[in-house]
């Protein structure tokens, strides 16, 4: 069975503060009806498993290096029936692999008897402490590149930042070109004074030419990550220091990612990888 369903609404991509969401069902289906490439998202589903589409979403899909949100789609009952409440447990948040912009809610009911259906008015809740450890954690990945290219871009040959983890057992920034060991207090110096000046990370949306406004070309996205009818780029501003095209959730400022450390610098084939930790 195919899982066409219409774009998802990114609300968090609008107010990552909600933490609460009341929305309408898309579509459901059973997890052994999806496409392959689909239940390949979600490597621990099984028959007892569903994939839920809401109309929008404050769950964080799992991408960008972060991982996905997790937390309850619940509907309200009825004023007849009491009993009608139904909890679906979000585990798991993809971004469909099919159907461009639509994302799939991966989880199960808290009673297989009573579910909601496509059309129903759910509220969905996040898991709140998840999802400011995954903001602190991405924020803090980019203060470490911040770091790292105002430091080292015109000390290192060819180099570049290629791209991220923010996952909390692997976080780690790579960058082009050879970073060598001596390197690793300075950039823990310069991590800790971006997070000490609390340096403001704003949420801002930019077209073609204000990339070009701000010299920043390099960083302009390919445009097949615009949405039907979309013009402008979601970047991620932390003040003072650098812009990031980026999708993710963040904290408001730097001194809110808590204590950051640089753990190791490790090279291979002149990719040089910095890896960090975030104090839970």
């Amino acid at each position: 069975m195919g899982s066409t369903a219409a774009r998802t609404f990114l609300a968090f991509h609008h107010n990552a503060k909600l933490h609460k969401l009341q929305t309408v069902v898309s579509a459901i289906w059973p997890f052994p009806e999806l496409e392959e490439a689909n239940r390949a998202l979600f490597k621990e589903g099984t028959d007892q498993d569903f994939a839920v589409v809401t109309e929008s979403t404050i769950f964080h899909p799992q991408g960008g290096g972060q991982p996905s949100d997790e937390g309850i789609i619940s509907s309200s009952p009825s004023s007849n029936d009491t009993s009608s409440s139904s909890t679906f447990h979000v585990k798991h948040v993809r971004m469909d692999a099919i159907n461009d912009g639509q994302v799939l809610h991966f989880g199960r009911w808290s009673d297989s008897s009573v579910k909601f259906k496509a059309g129903d008015k759910v509220e969905q809740a996040i898991d709140v402490p998840k999802r400011e450890y995954y903001s602190r954690l991405h924020t803090s990945g980019h203060v470490l590149g911040s770091a790292v290219r105002h430091m080292l871009e015109k000390e290192v040959e060819g180099f570049d930042e290629l791209k991220a983890s923010h996952f909390p057992d692997s976080a780690s920034c790579e960058f082009r070109g050879l970073i060598e060991g001596k390197w690793k207090d300075p950039i823990q110096q310069r991590v800790n004074e971006y997070i000490a000046k609390a340096m403001p990370v704003e949420i801002e949306f930019w077209d073609e030419d204000e990339f070009k406004k701000n010299g920043l070309e390099r960083l302009l996205p390919d445009k097949s990550m615009l949405g039907p009818g979309e013009t402008k780029f979601r970047v991620v501003r932390i003040v003072g220091a650098e812009v990031y095209p980026c999708g993710g959730t963040h904290v408001d400022t730097t001194d809110l990612c808590g204590e950051t450390t640089v753990k190791k610098i490790s090279r291979s084939k002149g990719v040089s990888r910095v890896s960090y930790s975030v104090k839970p």
